[in-house]
């Protein structure tokens, strides 16, 4: 009989060199033999037969089914049980600009999240810091407690759970030689709610800033004689974050950004409106209203997304016309490589058993996160 987290997967799956008509087997949350042949895309798709991809990798989340990190407790168990109905099988939990007392207690909620382990939810690598270290005047809808890069700080919150990604604006005082000490210590930087120039987010990059958050939003835009942090973006990042929602960036933007920086992956930047109906929810400190796929403040601003990783998926293929392995690559392999993680984003003998089945409308159809089945797939 087989354990829990024991099992396989007999159909077309896409493996790091392409599909394969294989069986994949695992055990103890792991790959542990793949066997098969590889086939082409083409005819998986002229199949109209299910298949497997990596289970999604999303290292910008705030919320969602109605939690926000930031409320702490067991909100971040709730959010990471969320995502994984929508083939999230890895995430960084995201925070919000606020006080350092509130930012202690979404923390603490992360590492309960992280220590429980719990099957059938996504795994929380660590935190995504966004802000508090952004500038004022490029809040978007963060909320207005932004301030100046504390070293400090970020190690107190770093001894509760582990920061991974720090999002800040490089044009603020001191902030040149906060990503060097940052990156000495390991931290990834992404320039983010930002409105440097063209000549100050292209220094940042070349000294060491490793992404964009959410490229093209909250941050100074391309003019042809004012190219700002977007132009920089696009003529020296490697990494950068995109939201595929087609609401956040148009499909003809997302394909620039995609054609300029080889290494952008999608995110969601989903908040605690997403999978839940039309309303009222908070983000943060904020009242959000969602409609029509959009969340907003009252005045119109964009609050982050409703967007979920499957979603994505979907935009990528049916919008923008990507293959079935560039939309992997784009929202699993890309962001699981940018973290340092060889064991997430692939289909592959000692990776992780997370597992994403699409059927041929691409609506999901099964979820494995470990090894286990994801309850209640939507």
């Amino acid at each position: 009989m087989m354990s829990r987290n024991e099992g396989h997967f007999r159909g077309y799956a896409l493996m790091p060199t392409g599909f394969f008509d294989a069986t994949v087997s695992w055990r103890g949350g792991r790959i542990d033999r793949i066997e098969g042949a590889p086939v082409s895309e083409a005819e998986v798709v002229e199949s109209r037969a299910a298949f497997a991809v990596p289970g999604f990798v999303d290292t910008h989340v705030h919320g969602g089914k109605g939690c926000d990190f930031m409320d702490g407790g067991d909100a971040a168990l709730r959010i990471a049980r969320a995502h994984a109905q929508f083939g999230t099988t890895a995430m960084l939990a995201t925070t919000l600009t606020a006080p350092e007392p509130e930012l202690v207690a979404a923390f603490k909620g992360v590492r309960a999240a992280i220590d429980a382990s719990s099957s059938g939810a996504a795994t929380i690598l660590g935190v995504h810091l966004e802000g508090p270290f952004i500038n004022p005047s490029k809040l978007g809808a963060q909320p207005d407690f932004a301030r100046g890069g504390d070293v400090a700080e970020i190690a107190r919150l770093h001894a509760i759970a582990p920061i991974r990604v720090i999002t800040l604006a490089p044009e603020l005082p001191g902030h040149d030689a906060l990503i060097d000490g940052l990156n000495a210590q390991g931290f990834k930087v992404q320039i983010g709610h930002s409105n440097a120039s063209y000549e100050q987010a292209a220094a940042a990059l070349k000294r060491g800033a490793l992404g964009i958050t959410h490229v093209f939003n909250a941050m100074s835009g391309l003019h042809h004689r004012e190219p700002g942090v977007v132009g920089a973006a696009l003529a020296h990042a490697i990494h950068a974050e995109v939201i595929v929602d087609t609401i956040h960036v148009h499909p003809g933007a997302i394909r620039v950004a995609l054609r300029c920086i080889p290494g952008a992956f999608c995110v969601t930047d989903a908040t605690a409106a997403t999978g839940m109906p039309d309303g009222s929810y908070q983000l943060g400190s904020h009242s959000v209203h969602k409609c029509l796929g959009a969340v907003r403040l009252a005045d119109g601003t964009l609050a982050g997304s409703a967007l979920t990783m499957d979603q994505a998926f979907r935009n990528l293929v049916q919008v923008l016309g990507l293959s079935y392995a560039q939309a992997s690559a784009l929202t699993a392999t890309r962001a699981a490589n940018y973290l340092g993680l060889t064991d997430r984003g692939v289909l592959a003998v000692g990776a992780w058993a997370d597992v994403v089945v699409f059927d041929a409308n691409l609506q999901l159809q099964r979820v494995l996160a470990a090894g286990l089945d994801v309850q209640g797939i939507e």
